[in-house]
């Protein structure tokens, strides 16, 4: 039984430090500076113009808990834009329901995104980010469907939807 206890309390040692070391065990390909983006703020202008949650997405590469944003049961005929800096990313008829929680899209519109290789929590991803702002996105994963094969799963509050009338 002891053996047991200490192979717990080990475990739950060895997570915490790894959730702990986790930024400094996986680092990003280096992203481009933000004022190499057409759109580009100071840290205390992104901070004042975005919500708490948005900055932390868009700013800081937080992600969203799955299942809480609207935009994840929207359906409505529509454009999806950069909350940030209203920059247009996707169309509705490119969303999908994935069942992951996040929005959805098997491919952006031109020039809207950009990708970078993602090395964080000791994963290989790939991180999308916008064009215009730079602002973190989400992620885009091959388990999409056709006929890109692609699911460009975002985090719904780096997003804002505009139905069409």
């Amino acid at each position: 039984m002891t053996l047991g206890r200490r192979r717990f309390l080990g475990t739950g040692a060895a997570a915490a430090l790894t959730a702990a070391l986790a930024p400094a065990l996986g680092s990003r390909a280096a992203q481009p500076a933000a004022a190499s983006f057409p759109y580009a703020l100071s840290d205390a202008q992104w901070r004042e113009r975005l919500s708490r949650e948005e900055y932390e997405v868009l700013r800081r590469e937080a992600t969203e808990r799955p299942y809480s944003s609207p935009l994840n049961n929207e359906h409505r005929k529509g454009l999806y834009t950069c909350a940030g800096c209203a920059h247009k990313l996707f169309s509705s008829d490119r969303k999908f329901d994935s069942g992951t929680g996040w929005p959805s899209f098997w491919q952006p519109l031109p020039d809207a995104v950009g990708e970078i290789e993602d090395r964080t929590f000791g994963m290989v991803r790939t991180a999308v980010y916008c064009a215009n702002c730079g602002g973190h996105l989400g992620h885009v994963f091959d388990d999409g469907p056709r006929p890109t094969g692609l699911r460009y799963c975002m985090n719904g509050v780096a997003l804002r939807f505009t139905a069409q009338t």
